[in-house]
């Protein structure tokens, strides 16, 4: 698949592996790792089946006010922050939106 980000730093934290922004994140190997080897599922699967497949990551597309969204958890269940991405079926293009962590009302 095709992967577009639409957050600068988000892509600056996947291919150098820091950015103030997602600091928590870039100063934990762990969670570095984590997020590098989704980038890895979704730059290799060919449709977004290939991704659900993955039952650890969540994948669900979102309804309500984020409809048309979808969103995987990079994290599993240790942490609440979401990838948020819209699909484009017709391209199989991915593009990324932010890495969300105001799930299940953590309000930071």
């Amino acid at each position: 698949m095709i992967v577009i980000f639409k957050d600068a730093d988000l892509e600056e934290l996947l291919q150098t592996g820091k950015n103030k922004k997602y600091k928590d994140i870039s100063k934990n190997k762990r969670l570095s790792a984590k997020l590098t080897r989704l980038y890895e599922i979704m730059t290799g699967a060919d449709s977004i089946d290939d991704i659900s497949v993955y039952s650890y990551l969540h994948y669900e597309k979102l309804k309500h006010n984020l409809s048309g969204i979808s969103s995987v958890r990079p994290f599993g269940n240790q942490r609440v922050e979401r990838l948020l991405f819209v699909e484009q079926d017709d391209t199989i293009t991915i593009e990324i939106l932010e890495l969300d962590s105001t799930h299940y009302g953590n309000k930071k």
